[in-house]
């Protein structure tokens, strides 16, 4: 008798245990925000789901607030399609890999394909699309993790990806990745945030600076296609500060093919050494500077050429045509199959470590 009450506990213990981690689990899977800021007037509210940033508030040139990321009000908000690539982390490879396939180790790897023939932004459940770990370290930075399965989306190797966001208290905000894995992979993490420094409106009259030379030119499909080219007299040419829709609409092979800005910009050797910034970007309505400091070779500039105002956005703002600026820092498209490229692979006893820094001040001069 004594034994089948042994049993009877037992049995109890082990369905409360599997019940409380079932209750957890479905609790992780809850989305939810984390808010961290200064003193200084910058907050940013990040959101579990797809590690994504979901406002950035900053100081305007007049003092008032401006959230100059585009966003939506609620959690749940970020799991529904339309807010896909709204603020996340992409990856495991954000950008484009051609027709879907890389070769790795003597191994051919298929991956699904969600862009016409290539796979972007790490396929139809990307590093967006998934739950974060997240915490709150301190008032000023969220740490978030995840594990990625050997084989999700057709990837080699178990990925254990970190991202620490932090707020410094000279208006910035330093993201950093770090992942490691168990065999040999292809790894580009970056933030694919829509930023607008006026917070709603057309971003054409923004001015951009970019301290970038080169550009990798596209065919049809958005792969690069052929040597990297200089900017030099070209539409692409933002080493001295222009507004963005100085050139957007010129005759251009390569503008037509993204419909506007879509393209790989090559960054200076000086930005990866930290001497310098990878871009300056300044609303023209709001004062608002942006300078994004990197250690990546490239820089991808979208500049929001699908948007069609109609999905509503946070406040009942619309996605108006070229209303979003996407500023990626990373690695080259298809970089896995172009050896000319700065390589992608992450070897096992290796951590890929990759910052950027978004710096914000104000331009009075207006």
């Amino acid at each position: 008798m004594k034994q089948l009450y042994i049993f009877v506990f037992l049995l109890a213990v082990g369905t409360a245990v599997r019940a409380q981690a079932s209750s957890s689990s479905s609790s992780a899977q809850k989305p939810y925000f984390l808010t961290i800021g200064n003193k200084r007037g910058m907050s940013v509210t990040i959101c579990n789901f797809g590690a994504r940033i979901t406002s950035l508030v900053v100081p305007g040139k007049d003092g008032r607030p401006v959230d100059v990321v585009l966003g939506f009000n609620t959690p749940e908000e970020y799991t529904q399609p339309k807010a896909k690539y709204y603020g996340p982390v992409v990856g495991r490879f954000g950008n484009r890999i051609a027709k879907g396939i890389f070769s790795l180790g003597g191994r051919t790897y298929t991956l699904s394909r969600n862009n016409g023939p290539n796979s972007l932004h790490g396929g139809r459940k990307g590093f967006s699309d998934v739950y974060w770990q997240a915490r709150k370290t301190d008032s000023r930075t969220v740490e978030l993790s995840y594990v990625s399965p050997d084989g999700e989306e057709g990837y080699p190797g178990t990925l254990r990806v970190t991202i620490v966001y932090k707020v410094g208290h000279d208006n910035r905000l330093d993201v950093v990745y770090y992942a490691t894995t168990d065999q040999a992979t292809v790894l580009n993490l970056t933030n694919h945030s829509y930023f607008n420094l006026n917070g709603s409106g057309d971003a054409m009259a923004h001015k951009l600076w970019m301290n970038a030379a080169a550009y990798t030119p596209v065919n049809k499909d958005l792969i690069p296609d052929g040597p990297i080219a200089t900017v030099t007299g070209t539409p692409f040419d933002f080493t001295a500060e222009k507004t963005i829709g100085t050139d957007i609409d010129a005759e251009n092979e390569q503008l037509r093919y993204g419909q506007g800005y879509d393209h790989n910009f090559v960054l200076s050797k000086k930005v990866m050494t930290g001497s310098q910034p990878a871009l300056r970007l300044t609303g023209d309505k709001s004062g608002v500077v942006m300078s994004i400091w990197t250690d990546q070779p490239g820089m991808q500039f979208y500049s929001g050429n699908f948007f069609q105002g109609r999905t509503e956005l946070r406040s009942g703002a619309r996605d108006v045509y070229r209303g979003g600026l996407a500023l990626e820092p990373q690695h080259f498209p298809d970089a896995p199959n172009r050896p000319d490229f700065p390589t992608t692979v992450l070897n096992p006893g290796k951590r890929y470590a990759h910052r950027s820094s978004y710096r914000f001040s104000i331009d009075k001069s207006h």
